[in-house]
């Protein structure tokens, strides 16, 4: 697009010291004709050119003149001034730095890019959290961060079921998975990497007690490693269904708000009857079954077949036994 390759022929000016429009169009890849435009677009947009005459003669930028846009390709400049500001960033503690990028961005940028740029924000919005619930707001969040920021040893009391642990964490990172804020750290006790979900921290307190962070740690690495084997472990039982409206409503209740983002792996539209397509991703054949009869009489089953089965088997039974005598 034109808006990319005014700013790689900014990029290439300041690399080079001179160039004619003929070099400059070879290492772009445009026509010597087009290059002549995209210099006089340059011009327009208040881009300082001189243009020396002679042999070894070109175009160039004047002496100490240089955009603000330094290390960042075209592509990537329109990508950072169309994204808005996340609310995780506000979450990290980033929400001024972020905007103060943005607006950095912003005034380097020719005319014609922040059109471009303003065009895509226009027409692609990223949504972070799932369809069926808020981000959450956990309250020890803002000293997890900290934590994570200063690299000091965290001490937690985290709720896993119907029980309280009390643990001593590392810190490594933070990730947001559908609105959800999940805490990377190592055990010191025994030296393991483990996942916890930051609301369910209920206490946290930073020590100044500081730590070394594994030099070959690679945070998004380890969660997509690390994502795919919980997958796989805690929800095997892959089925395809239909849902009614009732069904599609009842999700939430059935699998609870905080699991639904995982669960529900795909929602599509319903059709004229009010019935939609589902892909959900279930704990195991007894627990997932007893979760689709608590979709019924709205559900119905489609892949795999022995689920299917299960569950008609089921609804036989339900009917023999409360059917009139």
């Amino acid at each position: 697009m034109k808006a990319e390759r005014l700013v790689a022929l900014l990029f290439t000016l300041q690399r080079r010291r001179s160039a004619t429009a003929a070099e400059l169009a070879e290492e772009l890849g445009v026509s010597e004709r087009t290059m002549h435009r995209d210099l006089a677009a340059l011009r327009d947009a208040g881009v300082p050119l001189w243009t020396e005459q002679g042999r070894h003669g070109g175009f160039r930028l004047v002496d100490g003149w240089r955009a603000g846009l330094d290390g960042l390709t075209a592509r990537e400049a329109v990508a950072l001034f169309a994204l808005g500001v996340p609310e995780a960033l506000a979450g990290l503690g980033l929400g001024t730095a972020g905007s103060a990028a943005r607006a950095k961005v912003s005034a380097g940028m020719p005319a014609e890019q922040q059109e471009h740029a303003a065009l895509v924000a226009g027409r692609f919005h990223l949504d972070a959290p799932g369809w069926f619930g808020g981000a959450d707001e956990p309250p020890v969040l803002a000293t997890v961060v900290h934590a994570v920021w200063a690299q000091r040893q965290l001490s937690v009391a985290y709720r896993r079921r119907d029980k309280v642990a009390s643990r001593l964490l590392e810190p490594l990172g933070l990730v947001l998975k559908a609105g959800v804020w999940y805490l990377v750290a190592r055990v010191p006790e025994d030296n393991a990497f483990r996942t916890y979900r930051v609301s369910r921290i209920l206490n946290a307190a930073s020590s100044e007690v500081a730590f070394d962070r594994p030099a070959d740690f690679d945070l998004a690495r380890w969660w997509r490693a690390s994502s795919a084997t919980f997958e796989q472990v805690a929800r095997p039982l892959r089925v395809t269904a239909r849902l009614n409206r009732l069904a599609v409503r009842e999700l939430r209740r059935v699998f609870g708000g905080e699991h639904l983002a995982d669960t529900v792996v795909s929602l599509g539209e319903p059709d004229v009857d009010g019935w939609a397509e589902a892909e959900l991703a279930l704990e195991g054949d007894e627990i997932g079954l007893g979760q689709l009869v608590a979709l019924s009489p709205g559900v119905e089953v489609l892949d795999p077949p022995e689920v299917r089965t299960a569950l008609a088997a089921i609804g036989a039974e339900l009917a023999a036994r409360n059917a009139q005598r």
